[in-house]
């Protein structure tokens, strides 16, 4: 009977130990709307170092299979989980999949490097089609990503390159250091890495098609208690953290970093989120940066849309759009509240896009105390003519016919949502709306922008002020600024 009490008390504190759970209450004071509030994922208090089960971190050894003995063996310890430490080192690998109650560590001197080689990431069930992702997890609870440390997507091996994004120079670079083909002319001329200089294999028959298998960095999918938080990720071949169709995220002090022409470098996607925070992070990427998605409905999945989410002291440098909804919204955006974050050279700041066949509702949005700089385009915009055109297509922009009947329902809408307190010094443009839906003016058969109220904000503008379609978008301006910067 002692045995028996002693192990139960042994599980007991291994079940506790990581169970002091970090306090993010300080978050969900005074805010606008009621937003469910998160908590931290539970993970036992059981190690295993990386160097325990044959990893090596010395740039050149490839790690998957220590990284599975590591989770495999620590799914055998009492609790089902724990920790896998990854020290001082460059940890070359192939995909990771994280498992329930499983915690990556990387310490502050660590960098974990995937693979350049893209056969590695080729997924045997689908050979033809998206590769693994770097780090993922699926259906999965109590998962997390800590420390000081670095993961390196090598994306300079997968992404395809604008070449009126690059100099002369990185051009030369890109040809000859990673090996790569040119297709196109003039302005539409693209590079894609192809036949690389490692003498790492083609993935596909074509260049083409093997940039179409690249995927994101990190990516949890339908997945629940959720925490990111130190880290650095970098260099993704698409997108560098996703979650996405899950609940109960956190992502606290996480850094973001890209080359500022990668295409397809989102930062930071929630897609189809429920009960999330993202704090005190740092952004500076190819694409979107702080980005809300929702696409189709997934009846099995643990969240649907995006709901009661928190996004607060947070710094974006470069990115499409610093704060972003869309481009899809179909399942709807509810109780959203972004404050207290800055924004400076992005080439949005604000940014509400979508489109038909892909748009939805939004309702209770606030976003406060905002401060902007050196943005490119427009410091707020709301579109809802998005269409998307991936690099180097030729497609032409559809016409409503082109679009399924259900399609024909998915209907931008932005509509509850409320800015107060911006201040935006160098803007191409103040604020631009537009509510039409690009098909023809028979098919804007409602203001689609509606109920948008902006109060207390200042922005210095270089062209224009405003520019809104009055029939299809009803902004109501509070006390708002607009200045035209050579008289500032």
């Amino acid at each position: 009977m002692k045995k028996l009490l002693s192990c139960a008390a042994a599980i007991m504190m291994v079940l506790g130990a990581q169970a002091q759970a970090r306090d993010y209450s300080q978050y969900y004071q005074n805010l606008p709307t009621k937003v469910a509030q998160v908590t931290a994922p539970v993970i036992p208090a059981n190690e295993v170092i990386i160097t325990e089960v044959g990893g090596v971190g010395d740039g050149v050894t490839l790690n998957t299979e220590a990284f599975e003995k590591a989770i495999k063996k620590l799914q055998k310890m009492p609790g089902a989980g724990g920790r896998v430490t990854v020290p001082q080192g460059v940890w070359l690998t192939g995909p990771i999949q994280l498992k329930d109650n499983i915690e990556l560590h990387l310490e502050k001197n660590a960098i974990l490097l995937m693979s350049p080689d893209k056969s590695q990431f080729v997924d045997p069930k689908r050979p033809n089609g998206k590769c693994l992702t770097g780090i993922r997890a699926s259906k999965r609870k109590n998962i997390a990503i800590t420390g000081e440390g670095i993961i390196d997507g090598n994306g300079d091996h997968w992404r395809p390159v604008k070449r009126t994004k690059v100099s002369d120079v990185e051009w030369s670079k890109y040809k000859n250091v990673i090996g790569g083909v040119e297709k196109g002319e003039g302005k539409n001329m693209l590079f894609y890495p192809w036949d690389d200089k490692g003498g790492y294999p083609n993935i596909a028959a074509t260049p083409e098609k093997q940039e179409k298998m690249r995927v994101d960095l990190v990516r949890f999918e339908s997945c629940e208690n959720i925490l990111v938080e130190g880290i650095t990720i970098q260099n993704s071949p698409k997108f560098h953290l996703h979650p996405c169709y899950s609940k109960n995220v956190i992502i606290d002090g996480v850094t973001v970093r890209c080359p500022w022409n990668a295409q397809n470098g989102d930062a930071i996607d929630l897609s189809d989120c429920n009960v999330a925070l993202i704090v005190n992070s740092t952004v500076d990427a190819g694409d979107d940066g702080l980005c809300m998605k929702s696409g189709r409905n997934k009846p099995e999945a643990p969240a649907n849309g995006c709901e009661d989410i928190l996004i607060m002291n947070n710094t974006v440098f470069h990115a499409h759009g610093a704060f972003v909804l869309g481009s899809e919204t179909q399942q709807a955006m509810r109780r959203i509240v972004v404050r207290n974050c800055r924004f400076s050279g992005t080439d949005t700041g604000l940014r509400f896009k979508s489109g038909l066949g892909r748009g939805g509702k939004t309702e209770q949005m606030f976003i406060s105390d905002i401060v902007m700089t050196d943005i490119k385009d427009e410091a707020i915009i709301f579109q809802c003519d998005y269409f998307d055109k991936p690099a180097g297509s030729t497609k032409k922009d559809p016409e409503f016919t082109d679009f399924t009947e259900e399609q024909q329902q998915a209907i931008p809408i932005f509509q509850d949502i409320h800015i107060n307190n911006v201040v935006c010094r160098g803007a191409k443009t103040g604020i631009k709306a537009s509510g039409s839906l690009g098909l023809g003016a028979e098919y804007d058969k409602a203001p689609y922008v509606n109920n948008i109220d902006i109060q207390n904000t200042t922005i210095v503008y270089q062209k224009d002020g405003q520019v809104i379609d009055n029939k299809t978008a009803q902004l109501k301006l509070t006390n708002v600024r607009l200045l035209p910067e050579k008289q500032q």
